[in-house]
């Protein structure tokens, strides 16, 4: 199973099989060897997963199987207690000019604890290996003071906000290692 880790965190793509039994988290985390814990979070963010999962990432990887990795929802383990906390994923392989948007969410008991920027960091480090990828981009509403604060500690610059959104860019050259 191919995965990237960092300090505290393993993060495992899921394969369209995963993606199919995410849902059930018990099945999910025995296929991945982890102890079961159901991620939770606002039902605004909850409903934004299931929309990804069933029209986003489960399509893309049936039809990016040699690539699947760049449009899946990559699982955010604590490897302390082989658990899942969270998620976060790229929207697929650089596009014309570089760049590649990614997105992440927290489980609400492991929130403030650093793990979403150690996740981010690891992901884009990861990401930039591709030689194609100039940027990555994140987009976050303008009163989600705390996953601003994600970004900016991961190296994210503020770009410009447009429609309630905040425009986020972190470039290659400027990519930060997570530092705590």
């Amino acid at each position: 199973m191919f995965y990237i880790e960092s300090e505290r965190l393993k993060l495992i793509p899921l394969n369209l099989h995963q993606l199919r039994i995410y849902t059930h988290s018990e099945a999910l985390a025995e296929n991945l060897g982890l102890k079961a814990a159901k991620v939770e979070t606002e039902p605004f963010f909850q409903s934004e997963f299931d929309d990804a999962l069933q029209n986003h990432w489960a399509p893309l990887v049936e039809q990016n199987p040699d690539n699947y990795i760049w449009y899946t929802n990559w699982l955010i383990v604590l490897k302390e207690e082989n658990i899942a906390v969270g998620g976060i994923g790229v929207t697929g392989l650089p596009d014309e000019n570089g760049s590649c948007e990614i997105g992440y969410g927290m489980d609400l008991n492991h929130r403030g604890k650093g793990y979403a920027t150690e996740a981010l960091s690891c992901l884009a480090n990861w990401a930039f290996q591709n030689p194609d990828l100039k940027t990555i981009i994140a987009h976050t509403p303008i009163d989600l003071l705390n996953s601003q604060r994600v970004l900016q500690k991961a190296g994210f610059q503020y770009a410009k906000t447009e429609n309630e959104l905040i425009l986020w860019e972190l470039k290659k050259d400027e990519k930060s290692i997570f530092i705590d």
